[in-house]
Parts: structure tokens; C-alpha cells; sequence
């Protein structure tokens, strides 16, 4: 399942108005303003695509980062959660990503790891190589 997040955003007229002046559009994820020197400026913030992992995937991730960090049962772990805001090291992170290689039986390629930083990212690539691993 994919989904998109993105800030809203909104067109406004700032000089050549195309629209009355006290009028504007709400879109999601752009925004269009006509500034003094009459060129438009294109702004985009907080654009994200992600493949949305079984919500049991990412309780299981949760699990494993939580005995790899040794976190308190009352630490706060969401699918947003930074591993390096949590207090994990390159090294910790490394151990983690092995610990989720022995518990999918999958093999993350190093490449793949590095790009990892959340719980939600593990838990995509997750269930990205499961599906891509062939049926035994």
C-alpha cells in the first residue's frame, strides 16, 4: 500500500494578481507566488512518499530496536522515530539492521542500510525484500 504526506500549502497573488486580493487556493504540497520581479517562486516542503508496512511489521521492528537499544518498556517508540534520536550509533544501527536480517530472513544490502534512519524506513525495506524473496 502507498501513501503521500505533504504540508498544505497555498497560492497566493503577491503583485499581478490573478486572483482578487483577498482570495486563495489551497493545494497540498506546492506553492506559487508571483513576486515583485515578476517571476514566479516554486516552493515544495515536507514531500514524502513511503510504502506503508503492515502495522504488525513495524511493532516487530519496534520490538528488535527496543532490545538492541536495551530501551525502558516506557520509551516512546513510533514509526517516525529517528534511530540516532533514540541514541543509536552507526554501530547500533549496523547491529539492528542485523538483528532484523535474522528475523525476516532477508539480507539488506549494505547500500539499502545506510539510508536507513526510522523505524518506518526499516519497516518499508522490510517488507519490500519480503515480497521480492522468492517462495521456498
Amino acid at each position: 500500500m502507498a501513501s503521500v504526506s505533504a504540508a498544505s500549502v497555498t497560492f497566493r497573488a503577491l503583485s499581478k494578481p490573478s486572483l482578487k486580493s483577498n482570495e486563495t487556493s489551497s493545494l497540498k504540497v506546492v506553492s506559487l507566488g508571483w513576486r515583485k520581479n515578476g517571476f514566479p517562486s516554486l516552493r515544495s516542503s515536507r514531500f514524502r512518499v513511503s510504502c506503508a508496512a503492515k502495522p504488525e511489521t513495524v511493532d516487530k521492528v519496534c520490538e528488535i530496536v527496543r532490545k538492541q537499544l536495551a530501551l525502558p518498556a516506557e520509551a516512546e517508540l513510533t514509526p517516525e522515530s529517528k534511530f540516532s534520536a533514540i541514541g543509536a550509533d552507526s554501530l547500533d544501527t549496523v547491529e539492528i539492521v542485523m538483528a532484523l536480517e535474522e528475523e525476516f530472513d532477508i539480507s539488506v544490502e549494505e547500500e539499502s542500510s545506510q539510508n536507513i534512519t526510522t523505524v518506518q524506513e526499516a519497516a518499508d525495506l522490510i517488507e519490500k525484500l519480503v515480497q521480492k524473496k522468492p517462495e521456498a
